[in-house]
């Protein structure tokens, strides 16, 4: 068991090394969109994958803490808002130590904890979670698309536009995947779904 958490910890590791080493780093900042859209959600998802290996004791640890997974969603919740923000955006690519701190906090404050998080959330927590999404990226989506100024001095307006475009299509996506899900049934707490 022990050997099978360090291979998913150097995995991780090893994924998370590749999206800070320049090449991949800088293909990914080089846009507005793909910073938002490809790096940040890559770099929450090699959180995610160090949750596999996080030890029994700890489980429990958060478990405890964590009870119902409202506490563990507003952590990552609240972790991901600045990320979020064109300033933000723009210091991480204008200075290293923001930079360190966004490669730091999204797996450690938003991937791992949401991993850890998700099974405990019951039907209404993730109806919470699922929501305020949509309305976040539809709140984004219609701010990038239809400002008349650069939000980001990086960044030039049609790929602020661009982004813009795509929070909309990506929260039109996840609403209707989600009809879609409540029409043939509802979640439940373990991930499935029981006929309505």
């Amino acid at each position: 068991m022990m050997a099978l958490r360090d291979k998913r910890l150097a995995a991780t590791v090893v994924v998370w090394l590749m999206l800070a080493l320049p090449p991949a780093r800088h293909a990914l900042e080089a846009s507005m969109t793909t910073q938002m859209l490809l790096q940040l959600p890559l770099l929450a998802l090699a959180g995610a994958w160090l949750a596999r290996g996080v030890p029994p004791a700890w489980s429990a640890a958060w478990a405890a803490w964590n009870r119902g997974g409202v506490t563990g969603l507003v952590l990552a919740s609240m972790a991901s808002m600045p990320w979020m923000l064109p300033r933000a955006m723009d210091a991480a690519v204008d200075g290293w130590p923001v930079e360190l701190l966004k490669f730091a906090s999204v797996p450690l404050l938003i991937g791992l904890p949401f991993a850890l998080t998700w099974p405990r959330m019951g039907f209404v927590v993730r109806g919470v979670f699922f929501s305020e999404t949509i309305a976040t990226c539809f709140r984004l989506g219609w701010l990038y698309r239809v400002s008349p100024e650069r939000l980001c001095s990086n960044y030039l307006l049609d790929d602020q536009q661009r982004l813009g475009n795509w929070l909309l299509l990506v929260g039109a996506a996840i609403f209707l995947l989600l009809a879609l899900k409540l029409m043939a049934g509802r979640f439940t707490a373990d991930g499935g779904h029981d006929t309505v």
